[in-house]
């Protein structure tokens, strides 16, 4: 059962290692051979996923189950495309720059696809890519960035807990507590030492 899950995932979610070389960002980056990344590594550093049925996201049973526990109280939608966003090129690249947040990302793909690129525990990039009917949640703390692909489209739904906050905070913010807790929490494993943040 496990596996059929995981396979219907990869059909709209997929991860790899990216190279280091300079171009478009845009592009898919794969390295040579190419290194793909499973769903199960992504939640090892935190990064959960989902397929849903982007066809039917208002009625869909699946999205309101995840939505209800994990308290996803907001949503709203958002569109990244020349056409449709206001200084674009301004956008695209900001959004590029490495970052992290206090809460959780959580977006869903109803149309288009995107690439979300994270950091692994050894600070290795892995791209996921995201088409329509991925949904992803970003834990806090988590350093990642995020570009369009070659399609240059993409709509998501965005969820939130409580009141929308999009505060990025570009790297280095290692001193947030929501870093230091992702760090405890993710990269190093062992949460052996206690310490309270005051």
């Amino acid at each position: 059962m496990g596996s059929v899950c995981k396979d219907e995932r990869e059909e709209v979610i997929q991860a790899w290692y990216m190279d280091d070389s300079n171009d478009d960002q845009r592009l898919p980056h794969h390295k040579e051979p190419k290194e793909f990344v499973s769903l199960d590594k992504l939640a090892e550093i935190g990064v959960l996923s989902w397929r849903l049925d982007a066809d039917n996201y208002e009625t869909d049973e699946e999205l309101k189950k995840i939505r209800d526990s994990r308290g996803y109280s907001y949503m709203d939608f958002c569109e990244v495309c020349p056409e449709k966003l206001p200084n674009y090129e301004e956008k695209i690249k900001s959004f590029f720059e490495e970052h992290l947040h206090t809460d959780e990302e959580i977006r869903y793909i109803v149309a288009g696809s995107g690439y979300f690129d994270v950091r692994d525990q050894n600070e290795a990039w892995i791209r996921v890519w995201l088409k329509k009917g991925g949904m992803i949640v970003l834990p806090a703390g988590i350093y990642h960035r995020f570009t369009l692909d070659t399609n240059n489209y993409i709509k998501a739904m965005r969820l939130f807990v409580g009141d929308p906050v999009w505060t990025p905070f570009n790297r280095p913010h290692d001193h947030l507590p929501a870093r230091k807790e992702y760090v405890e929490a993710f990269v190093h494993k062992k949460g052996a030492v206690e310490t309270t943040v005051a």
